[in-house]
């Protein structure tokens, strides 16, 4: 069977989330069977892979779904704890202190405060953590959902100390001792590279989570709304972006998310208070009244209003269990304390599953549910709790997670047979691969375009940009050296769309999403965040080809036409939203008149 067939077999299971999922706005625990069923077909028919393999593979995909669940769990239970006990009402009082505009409060808190995060723990955990958080101060929930799945983006390929870049990049160029002997240094550039095409890309990601959100959840269903903020939103991306860049260039790939994130929060939350760029009192921005919200924004899961049993909860109290969150998932990650070891040495695990070489394990403690569920824990007693209201935490948080569990129950497993398509009696390689090859043997010198797309799919498919870069690193890397670039930057373009498809990740998708109770609607959140995931490749693959082909074909080839295209637009745009927002204003008096 040649290439090309190949490449569009393996492009059904994916066809067929985009169908039933995207396309026809079914819910995940629907669709996601389907793509499951077609990727089994597949590897048993047309791959020949050994039915035990397929039966391992789902049965690892099942430990995997377990696993997420948990750290669903557990981030479900923090916001009820927080929501019980009366620390979400401080904090959503203390927000509207530094801002009650809705724009301002969504960039601090998924960009900033979501980098930050990443950094710290990463694998979907800043979705956990902002997500309900946003919720909690009034959002809904889809909207809070989409902004979490947007900034899945430009953090996550230092996400958890790195391990995209340390564990992702390394592990997959290492399969070709070839390459180098040295592949620490040459990670380490590459990982600047990455954070540098980053950087660029992602300065117009909060600006894309206001305009977004403006347009889709506003009552003028208008991005101008959302651009009108675009100098907060731009000052607020290079404080996370150029530390970033400085520190991926100068201390390697564990820190950039952290550091960039923690030093943005600090330089945005000091200037906002101080009302540094800060939209007017007439110009400040909020949702309607939820009466008047459309119910397919809403999820089972109801914040209410309750305060603390003694009337008045310091913000330092009530922020305690997100510090102890940001600190536990530090020290936690660090490989230089002593008792790390320890926590990771309690591991649960199926080797060999069926005879074959899939093993299934989980680590307990090293979890992010188990920091979720310690703090919860501790915040009982910070923040004074009473039992009943506990006993109601721990009680609505299990019916939530048991909620998203169907849909995650098929799409694990999907991704896993996926994953696990190679070494078939029909000789071809797993599917990912073949899929890539079908697109390397169509693009020839254009590669540099689609290798954030083929990062992107891999990171759509399996739920984690660590995974696409194991999978594709080498693949991207040769493809490189055979139209004659510099490799190591394909190898960058991998790991920047690996990032981005974080964004329309299925699994990740739903992993939020029913964090806030919004389970079923995971086809609207993708049909949302695909928007800035187009622009995410589009962009950074024009930069990418403009890089390594200017010194063979002039700085003015596609590339730079490319960019240049899409730089010009988005000046156009807002330096042209002023005149359209105040014509949306002159409209509205003739409006109401009619």
């Amino acid at each position: 069977m040649n290439t090309g067939v190949l490449a569009l077999l393996s492009i059904l299971p994916i066809v067929a989330v985009a169908v039933f999922l995207v396309g026809l706005k079914w819910p995940a625990s629907k669709a996601m069977p389907i793509s499951y069923l077609v990727a089994v077909v597949l590897a048993l028919f047309v791959w020949q892979v050994p039915g035990a393999v397929v039966a391992a593979a789902s049965i690892n995909g099942l430990v995997v779904a377990a696993t997420l669940l948990y750290i669903i769990f557990g981030a479900i239970l923090l916001l009820n704890t927080l929501q019980e006990s009366g620390g979400i009402k401080t904090i959503r009082q203390g927000f509207i202190g530094i801002s009650p505009d809705r724009r301002i409060q969504v960039i601090i808190i998924a960009w900033l405060f979501g980098s930050f995060i990443e950094g710290s723990a990463g694998f979907g955990t800043p979705a956990a953590v902002a997500v309900p958080l946003l919720v909690g101060l009034g959002f809904p929930a889809m909207a809070a959902v989409v902004a979490g799945m947007v900034i899945q983006s430009t953090p996550v390929s230092f996400g958890a100390v790195g391990t995209p870049i340390l564990v992702g990049v390394q592990s997959g160029l290492a399969a070709d001792p070839g390459i180098t002997s040295n592949f620490l240094a040459l990670v380490t550039m590459i990982g600047g590279r990455v954070a540098i095409l980053h950087a660029i890309v992602g300065t117009l990601i909060p600006l894309f989570v206001v305009a977004l959100m403006t347009r889709f959840f506003g009552k003028n269903k208008s991005f101008s709304e959302g651009l009108r903020v675009w100098k907060f939103a731009l000052f607020a991306a290079f404080s996370m972006t150029i530390p970033y860049v400085i520190v991926a260039n100068l201390l390697g790939p564990e820190f950039p998310s952290m550091i960039g994130g923690l030093v943005g929060l600090v330089i945005v939350v000091s200037a906002a208070k101080r009302g540094f760029l800060m939209p007017s009192k007439e110009e400040q921005w909020d949702f309607e009244e939820k009466s008047q919200w459309d119910p397919e924004w809403t999820g089972s899961i109801e914040i209410k209003d309750i305060s603390h049993k003694s009337g008045k909860m310091s913000m330092v109290r009530a922020w305690t269990p997100y510090i102890l969150i940001g600190l536990f998932l530090v020290i936690t990650r660090l490989e230089a304390l002593p008792f790390l070891e320890l926590i990771k040495a309690w591991t649960l695990s199926v080797p060999n599953i069926f005879g074959t070489d899939i093993t299934a394990s989980f680590q307990p403690l090293y979890s992010p549910g188990s920091v979720f569920v310690l703090v919860s824990l501790i915040t009982f007693f910070i923040h004074q709790m009473n039992t009943s209201g506990y006993k109601r935490a721990w009680s609505h948080s299990a019916k939530t997670m048991i909620a998203a569990s169907t849909a995650l129950v098929f799409t694990v497993p999907m991704v896993q047979v996926f994953l696990n398509s190679d070494g078939g009696a029909a000789g071809y390689e797993g599917m990912p691969i073949e899929l890539a090859n079908g697109v390397a043997a169509l693009a020839g010198d254009f590669w540099p375009l689609f290798a954030p797309l083929i990062g992107g799919i891999g990171a759509f498919i399996a739920g984690s940009n660590t995974v696409s870069n194991m999978m594709f690193s080498l693949f991207q890397y040769d493809v490189g050296a055979q139209i004659g670039v510099d490799a190591s930057w394909i190898v960058a373009l991998q790991a920047v769309g690996g990032a981005a498809g974080n964004m329309i990740c299925v699994h990740n998708v739903v992993a939020a999403s029913a964090v806030v109770g919004l389970v079923g609607k995971e086809g609207e959140v993708i049909r949302k965040t695909i928007i800035p995931f187009i622009y995410y490749i589009t962009t950074t693959g024009a930069l990418g080809y403009a890089i390594v082909w200017t010194a063979e074909k002039g700085w003015f080839n596609l590339g730079t036409v490319i960019v240049s295209i899409i730089g010009i637009l988005a000046i156009y745009i807002i330096a042209t939203n002023r005149k359209r927002s105040d014509l949306l204003l002159m409209e509205k008096p003739f409006k109401s008149v009619k």
